[in-house]
Order: structure tokens, then sequence, then C-alpha cells
């Protein structure tokens, strides 16, 4: 299960993808590395994770 501050974070990052009007293509907790990964944007150009403290890095 993703930490309070993990939960925190995703909600802050999906309300900001959402209010710039970006699609969020794929949602996901990954239960080995425990990250919440995103993948957001028309063209799916924004991933980003989520590490376990809530600090979060796009992805390349």
């Amino acid at each position: 299960m993703p930490t309070q501050e993990q939960s925190d974070t995703a909600i802050f990052v999906c309300q900001l993808l959402s209010s710039l009007y970006q699609p969020i293509q794929v949602f996901r907790y990954d239960q080995k590395f425990k990250t919440i990964y995103i993948q957001a944007g028309v063209s799916d150009e924004i991933a980003l994770v989520i590490d376990e403290d809530g600090s979060w890095e796009f992805v390349l």
C-alpha cells in the first residue's frame, strides 16, 4: 500500500495535471519498488515516479 505521503503527492500531481487539461493515461503502484508511476499528456509525454517519502521526479 502507498504511504500517506505518496497518496498526498499523487493527489496533488493528478490535480495539477487535470488543471492543465492533461489526460492521465497510466496510474500504477509498483509493490516491488514501492513507487507510484504516473504517465500523462496527450502524447504520453509526461512520466513521473513518486517515492515512498512523497518526493517525485520526472522520468525520461
